[in-house]
């Protein structure tokens, strides 16, 4: 190790630990467990990003007259709006590696701070530096864990990180560029898998960079455990929700909690970057269940697990309850013509000419038109011919992400304002969701756009007309 047995760098103050029976770095996972060849590797389960879509399009000639519409939402739900890429990708499934990478802590050495760099020479050690003063500093030094399987999230497109994450705005797309100012850190969090059954998921703040290090400088928030053990935070911080029952068809939301660099369970600072840690919550863990929520300060995760995906609707039943809701020829009230959802294989370029609008406000669903705008309310209100309520006028979207689906009910309800649209389950939940936004505030949003829901609901259920004959 880097500091044993070396006067200039180490500390008589130095503490073990390991687990007792523990052994050293294994570099080869036990006989045995690898996936033999052709079988498919044991999943331990998908993260998926929330708002995975952009706006723009062109607008149809129905929309160059002299009304036009909002533009409309080329959406993107399933996959990233410049298209999934290698580790840069709207989901990403976690499955058991050929080999074991995990980590865990092994001793902790208390250390002059000069000398930090020099202690953290040896890239192949994995360790976490507390940087407590200019002239004190605490290594944690990590062995490997034959164990588990650990899985690095964040921005930096470097190659120790499994799954690249960009800010997705609200309301749609994701902020790209060298001029983007991003708040999601390089190394935002890791999570570690068990290789055995149940195969349970931890989740942690901060990863490891490049030299396989993890700083947290002299203004970071961290402090000693009672046990003399060191934890900490990152700038942002990473915050988890799980929900209350699961997530099923009874699913209500939970309480948002911050994760430590040590997987320990806080609640909320003041601010999301303040220095003063929130109260420790002692009864509730790191372990990620189906529907738990990760927010990394400007995108958030879904992690879904093997179980509860095999409840979710599949892209199969999705695409068939579009061609039922089609078969029932729904009609435009007042126009008389056929409405239809378009194919999600043609793209999110622009609304069809038998695509299907809503009066958000009210749940009426027409076809095109361009009348009843009330400029005085505002450039998008339009006022329904059926009930006279005013309000937003938008073309209606088949949410495309199954993982975000509570249940494979009919798509009879629909946000508002965006109209990306899913069952009544689905989006009463994301509707009464909060999702962190800026430094401490929370909003309500679409899980398929993240466009920011309106109205007294934020959703709002659909009316349609069947045909006459």
């Amino acid at each position: 190790m880097v500091l044993e047995g070396n006067p200039e760098v180490g500390s008589p103050r130095t503490s073990d630990l390991r687990r007792p029976g523990t052994q050293g770095s294994c570099v080869l996972s036990s006989p045995g467990e690898d996936a033999q060849p052709g079988e498919e590797p044991i999943k331990y389960g998908e993260l998926i990003v929330l708002g995975c879509c952009e706006e723009g399009g062109e607008e149809t000639e129905a929309q160059r007259g002299e009304v036009t519409g909002p533009r409309a939402h080329s959406c993107y739900n399933g996959c990233l709006a410049s298209g999934d890429k290698g580790r840069r990708r709207s989901r990403l499934a976690l499955s058991r590696r050929p080999h074991a990478n995990g980590v865990k802590p092994d001793v902790m050495h208390h250390i002059s701070t000069p000398l930090v760099s020099k202690a953290l020479s040896n890239r192949g050690q994995h360790s976490i530096s507390y940087t407590l003063s200019r002239s004190h500093s605490v290594i944690v030094e990590y062995t490997h864990d034959s164990d588990t399987d650990m899985f690095q999230i964040g921005r930096s497109t470097e190659n120790m990180i499994d799954f690249v994450v960009t800010d997705t705005s609200p309301g749609g797309g994701a902020a790209e560029g060298p001029s983007a100012q991003s708040t999601i850190s390089r190394y935002a969090c890791r999570i570690l898998c068990d290789r055995r059954p149940p195969y349970t998921a931890r989740i942690y703040a901060a990863g490891f960079d490049a030299s396989s290090n993890i700083f947290l400088g002299e203004r970071a928030a961290k402090w000693r455990t009672p046990d003399g053990l060191m934890d900490g935070l990152t700038t942002n911080g990473v915050l988890v929700m799980h929900p209350a029952g699961g997530f099923s068809e009874d699913s209500a939301p939970g309480v948002w909690r911050e994760i430590s660099v040590c997987g320990n369970v806080y609640t909320l600072r003041d601010s999301r970057s303040a220095q003063q840690r929130g109260k420790l919550v002692e009864n509730e863990s790191n372990v990620l269940q189906d529907g738990s929520l990760i927010d990394l300060c400007g995108a958030t995760l879904l992690w879904r697990t093997p179980a509860g995906l095999l409840r979710a609707p599949t892209l199969k039943q999705l695409e068939a309850q579009r061609q039922e809701a089609n078969a029932a020829r729904p009609q435009c009230p007042v126009g008389l013509s056929t409405l239809a959802f378009p194919s999600p294989a043609r793209g999110r370029t622009a609304p069809d000419k038998q695509q299907p609008w809503v009066y958000v406000r009210c749940g009426h669903v027409h076809g095109y038109h361009g009348w009843g705008c009330r400029r005085e309310r505002g450039p998008q209100e339009r006022e329904c011919p059926l009930c006279r309520l005013v309000g937003p006028y938008v073309p209606l979207w088949l949410g495309q992400e199954a993982g975000l689906c509570l249940d494979p009910g009919p798509p009879s309800h629909a946000f508002a304002p965006c109209g990306h649209v899913c069952s009544e389950k689905t989006a009463r939940y994301w509707a009464q969701t909060p999702l962190p936004h800026g430094t401490h505030a929370f909003h309500a949003a679409c899980p398929f756009c993240g466009a920011w829901l309106t109205g007294e609901h934020g959703c709002v259920r659909l009316i349609f007309q069947g045909p006459l004959d």
